[in-house]
């Protein structure tokens, strides 16, 4: 027979979310972890599946009266009593559960001033964060929203420090990405094992890097042509408007039913996974 491999589950926690589940993130004391739905965060211990304690509720008395949702969270990798979560409203609170049981007022509070001139119908929408990371370090956060990916460090919270473009092209495509839905796509994005390197999906099975040292960038993409073994990935290139070179292809060919919205670093090598659809590809840096 051929060998078939399954995932039994050991335990199963129940019982604690009315919404879905959009992050669980394990704690460095590694004898607890968060779960996180659009209104509440509970914090569990491994050894307790029937009873989680609750320490973010964002949901106001009437639902009327909702006006943004989370949209992710996670632990501090070093602090086991810091964790951060992040907004539809674009925000990131960082908060510290030794100053209080429930956790509702936060220690620090991330924004970007929005910029009046870019202000129109989908300004909301777009700053909604997806993904929110520490970096090993434990210095920086990334947040990725719609069309940008964004590092802020603990210390700052009225701007990030940096922020790169994932697919700005996309800009002007904003009202069709609303029609068939894709402006609400959930991207994630990665840290390399240094911090020097991050990681992003974007459409047409194309995927982001960006060298925080160099400042240079690349797209890649992930795709069934270009996968066989040793295949190098070579470079792709997004044309926006005027005379298409013969190796880029014209935003308006993209494919938007193929996303990437979930990757993967090794902690210390240098390999990447992407999940393309129903695919996972797993590639790594040139072996000689």
């Amino acid at each position: 027979m051929d060998l078939m491999v399954e995932a039994t589950p050991r335990r199963v926690f129940a019982n604690a979310h009315t919404y879905h589940i959009n992050s669980i993130s394990v704690n460095s004391d590694y004898e607890t972890y968060m779960s996180a739905d659009d209104l509440r965060i509970n914090l569990w211990n491994f050894e307790i599946t029937n009873q989680s304690f609750n320490i973010v509720d964002i949901k106001p008395a009437n639902m009327e009266e909702l006006t943004e949702v989370i949209t992710a969270a996670e632990f501090h990798p070093h602090h086991c009593n810091t964790f951060v979560y992040s907004s539809s409203k674009g925000t990131i609170r960082l908060c510290d559960m030794r100053a209080s049981a429930l956790c509702d007022r936060h220690t620090k509070f991330f924004e970007e001033p929005e910029d009046p001139s870019n202000r129109s119908f989908f300004s909301e929408i777009i700053s909604s964060i997806s993904d929110v990371k520490f970096s090993h370090s434990g210095r920086y956060i990334m947040t990725r929203d719609y069309l940008t990916v964004k590092v802020w460090d603990l210390n700052m919270e009225n701007r990030p420090i940096e922020t790169y473009q994932v697919h700005d092209y996309l800009r002007s495509k904003l009202c069709s990405l609303y029609e068939n839905e894709c402006i609400f796509d959930k991207f994630e994005c990665v840290w390399n094992g240094s911090d020097s390197v991050i990681m992003t999906g974007s459409y047409n099975n194309f995927f982001r890097m960006f060298d925080r040292n160099t400042k240079r960038d690349v797209t890649l993409e992930a795709s069934r042509e270009n996968s066989k073994p040793r295949a190098i990935l070579n470079p792709r290139k997004v044309c926006v408007g005027g005379k298409r070179r013969k190796d880029e292809i014209s935003v308006d060919s993209l494919d938007f039913s193929k996303k990437i919205l979930h990757t993967a670093w090794h902690p210390s090598e240098n390999i990447i996974a992407v999940a393309a659809t129903n695919n996972l590809y797993i590639f790594q840096d040139k072996v000689n």
